[in-house]
């Protein structure tokens, strides 16, 4: 992967997505949830549900993150993709048609957030394939052999 990312680069980015995964969730579900149900003059339902679907990738992530099983990593793996294709089609058509997408966790690329939304999956893809990261997840299904 380059002289870019070290191992202790990745580590880093590791302990960054151990926050901003948990956190993203948290706070992309409350925000659903308040635009859904506590918002007062909500008439258009596709933001705030467009942003619970963020909230559940994040979510999913997350708890894939922690278990290190194979079938955790692939669901990372298609959580994360699914995440980037999100968020790249959702802020790029916020930029075309803002008024269709409205205000979500991910329009114009996650700007209420820090652009994290943007940056986050490519991250957690990076940290996903790095080749001491997917041993990991791919030896704990193993089981030890006794000595």
């Amino acid at each position: 992967m380059g002289r870019f990312f070290t191992p202790s680069t990745v580590r880093a980015i590791g302990q960054i997505l151990a926050v901003s995964y948990p956190l993203l969730a948290l706070s992309a579900g409350a925000r659903s949830i308040y635009q859904l149900f506590f918002k007062p003059g909500v008439t258009d339902y596709f933001p705030p549900t467009l942003s619970a679907i963020a909230a559940a990738i994040y979510l999913v992530a997350t708890v894939a993150f922690i278990i290190r099983k194979p079938w955790a990593w692939w669901v990372s793996v298609v959580a994360l993709s699914i995440e980037m294709v999100g968020v790249l089609l959702v802020g790029t058509l916020s930029l075309l048609m803002p008024e269709v997408i409205g205000r979500t966790v991910w329009h114009d690329f996650g700007v209420d957030y820090g652009f994290l939304p943007l940056v986050q999956p490519l991250l957690g893809l990076v940290w996903l394939f790095w080749p001491d990261n997917r041993r990991l997840f791919i030896t704990s299904a193993r089981p030890s052999s006794p000595l």
